[in-house]
């Protein structure tokens, strides 16, 4: 053999005697077959099987099948984003004349693809009260395909009535999916709840350091996961083996991650609600927090996520009091082992349940630091805010 091809060529190397823990990164374009007949029947060997590597490695599959464990459904499609995996249910499920339900609560850019994607194409939207439960089915039309909830809701943390909306649309066929990022399924499975997609953002809890992309859909229903295959086949969509390989490590600490993080969230919004430039706190374990009773019906645990309202007059000193912090960052997403804390806008944002709170909205995501430094950055916050606050008229 020329010395050229064995540059190219790799040998074959004994594996006895090898055992690893960790998952191995199996990177591929090009799927190699052992003879022309299986690379003329390679269309036969289905979505489970390999054919190219956009479609999936050994890596993406051990992925899929845990996430389908932990959610006690039959299939997982791996998507490159949160986003990607809500805008995949849509997209494939959802043609021009039909109808989605999404609640007033849900994440941002989930209105922003019904307003500027879908209107345009004819798929009419939607959005509603996030706590009307059963009343979902006074919505359902004979155009409506999909019912969408998100619980508890970005930002504003409502629990919606999961089980309630989905009796309501499989009373009338309508598929219903359910964003479970905050909870993941080690807090809700929303399959067993009687939804027919989980979504979540892999990039949160799952992955857990901030250092990746990736989403992820889970059904209960073979023929839903091979439709979502064929879109994301025919739209070149893939994921990468080494951001799968992240959310694969981080998944293993996850549990340990998300209960000190909830016990901590916990702690720290009871603690929050009592102070006097605290309008109001919003964390799903507090009675005052909408939609409480069913979180303690159905979830009954905690991520580490949560919002907390000012009183009027002290965004007037937000800026410098978010500068001042020294172990909480600023910054969007959540679920990584840094704690965050990342002003809301709200109001302009609501229309099915009006947002009437007049002060400022803070989201605080905890992470893993020593919880008496991070208390103590959240009280200089709220000292700082406190001598700064412009007095508002009655």
């Amino acid at each position: 053999m020329h010395d050229l091809t064995r540059c190219v060529q790799h040998p074959e190397v004994p594996q006895a005697g090898f055992r690893s823990l960790a998952v191995p990164t199996y990177r591929a374009s090009t799927i190699v077959y052992e003879d022309g007949e299986s690379f003329a029947a390679r269309g036969q060997r289905g979505f489970d099987g390999y054919t190219y590597g956009l479609h999936g490695t050994p890596t993406t599959r051990t992925l899929e099948a845990q996430l389908t464990e932990l959610h006690q459904g039959v299939r997982t499609v791996l998507v490159p984003s949160g986003q990607m995996a809500v805008a995949l249910v849509f997209l494939t499920f959802l043609l021009p004349g039909d109808h989605v339900l999404v609640p007033d609560s849900a994440y941002g850019p989930v209105r922003n693809i019904c307003r500027d994607y879908l209107a345009p194409r004819g798929i009419g939207h939607t959005i509603y009260d996030p706590l009307i439960g059963a009343g979902i089915a006074d919505l359902i039309t004979e155009r409506t395909r999909l019912v969408w909830v998100e619980s508890p809701g970005s930002g504003t943390m409502e629990v919606q009535d999961v089980p309630a909306i989905a009796r309501a649309a499989k009373a009338r066929g309508v598929l219903v999916g359910c964003d479970n990022t905050w909870c993941t399924p080690l807090l809700f499975k929303p399959l067993a709840q009687g939804c027919d997609f989980a979504a979540e953002a892999l990039t949160k809890y799952v992955g857990g350091h901030s250092d990746l992309l990736l989403g992820s859909v889970t059904v209960r229903d073979m023929a839903l996961r091979q439709r979502m295959k064929e879109v994301l086949r025919s739209l070149g969509i893939g994921v990468s083996p080494d951001e799968v390989s992240l959310a694969l490590r981080g998944i293993e600490t996850m549990g340990l991650r998300l209960a000190h993080m909830g016990r901590v969230s916990e702690m720290f919004a009871r603690r929050l609600q009592d102070h006097p430039l605290v309008e109001q706190v919003l964390h799903p374990c507090l009675p005052a927090c909408p939609g409480h009773a069913v979180w303690a019906r159905d979830i009954g645990g905690s991520g580490g996520v949560f919002s907390i309202v000012l009183q009027p007059g002290a965004e007037a000193a937000l800026n410098p009091a978010l500068t001042a912090l020294r172990v909480f960052a600023i910054g969007a997403s959540w679920g990584g082992t840094r704690s965050l804390i990342a002003p809301m806008a709200i109001r302009g944002e609501r229309s099915a349940r009006p947002w009437t709170r007049d002060g400022a909205v803070l989201r605080i995501s905890i992470g893993l630091e020593q919880e008496d430094e991070l208390w103590a950055d959240l009280e200089g916050l709220l000292a700082t805010l406190a001598a700064g606050r412009v007095p508002v008229p009655a």
